[in-house]
């Protein structure tokens, strides 16, 4: 491949919606406004925008995560342009919030959310002294666009349903995970391991994102985090 055909093939593509995916590892953002994301996650822009780190008291304590081992520092994107995120090679994922739809999000997998959408940090009680780490996590109210991050393609299932907190990004909020161990598990393997502790979706009517790696957050605790075509939002009553 030559030069100009290099340059030609790899240019961006002509985006009009708010959140699309430019590839399926980075988000194309067409910001008229302000819009939140992750912090750090900023590869490229075009246009005049300015960006602002939060504090923790602008963002109801999102900083707990040195505390929890959830959640992680955002900032916030404002001016015009279109504003180009990516997360360490992960899958993106655009999800469509309408009013009445919410959804819980592992901190480190939460990459952008528009300004419309409500937010807040919520501890599970359920499975509060755990080994999962995941006692915090980012419930996301709608309206408006979400995009997270997955290693990998990922999988809705239906509740109910176990899943390995490692490998569990997502899930709505009619649902609520309970821990539960499995002896026989850590046993037969002979070493603690995330088959042995689960965490159990009883609730019915509900959907939990899965994803096929178990990842580790940056501080050391457990964590929770390629779909349709680029630039495909899916609501997410779709899931329901």
């Amino acid at each position: 491949m030559d030069f100009d055909e290099f340059v030609r093939s790899h240019g961006p593509e002509e985006n009009t919606e708010a959140f699309e995916r430019e590839s399926s590892k980075m988000l194309d953002i067409s910001l008229d406004g302000s819009i939140m994301a992750k912090a750090g996650s900023m590869i490229g822009y075009t246009g005049d925008i300015s960006f602002e780190r939060k504090s923790s008291g602008g963002l109801k304590g999102m900083l707990k995560k040195r505390v929890t081992g959830e959640g992680t520092v955002m900032m916030r994107a404002s001016g015009n342009g279109h504003l180009y995120l990516a997360d360490a090679g992960k899958e993106v994922q655009i999800l469509e919030l309408d009013a009445d739809d919410e959804v819980s999000v592992n901190g480190n997998d939460v990459l952008a959310l528009e300004e419309s959408v409500n937010w807040d940090i919520k501890m599970m009680s359920s499975i509060a002294g755990s080994a999962s780490g995941g006692l915090f996590n980012v419930y996301l109210k709608g309206p408006g666009h979400i995009a997270i991050t997955t290693h990998g393609e990922p999988l809705v299932l239906p509740t109910p349903v176990r899943t390995d907190p490692n490998a569990t990004v997502a899930w709505s909020a009619n649902v609520s995970p309970s821990a539960k161990r499995d002896l026989n598990i850590k046993s037969f393997i002979g070493r603690s391991s995330g088959e042995s502790f689960q965490l159990e979706f009883a609730g019915q009517d509900g959907f939990v994102i899965v994803q096929p790696y178990e990842e580790i957050n940056p501080d050391g605790g457990d964590a929770g985090g390629e779909s349709s075509s680029a630039g495909q939002g899916v609501s997410v009553s779709d899931f329901l």
